[in-house]
C-alpha cells in the first residue's frame, strides 16, 4: 500500500512527485484488473485505434501488493 503522504510537503511539491504518481496510478490499474478478473468483468483497451474487451480470463494475474 501507498505510504502516508508527507504533511512537511507543500500541494505543489506532491504533484511534482511523478515517481510517487506514477506508482500510485499503477497500483490502482492492477486492483482495478484483479477486481474486473475475480468478478468476471472483461476490461475495455484501446487498440489498433478502436476499442477490444479483454475477457476476464485472458486479463494477466498480477502479483498482490506486499504491504513492505
Amino acid at each position: 500500500m501507498m505510504e502516508d503522504l508527507d504533511s512537511s510537503l507543500t500541494p505543489v511539491q506532491r504533484v511534482d512527485d511523478v515517481p510517487r504518481i506514477s506508482r500510485a496510478l499503477e497500483l490502482a490499474v492492477r486492483e482495478a484488473l484483479r477486481d474486473h478478473k475475480r468478478a468476471g468483468n472483461p476490461v475495455a483497451v484501446w487498440r489498433n485505434g478502436r476499442v477490444e474487451w479483454i475477457p476476464p480470463e485472458e486479463i494477466p494475474d498480477t502479483p498482490e501488493e506486499s504491504d513492505g
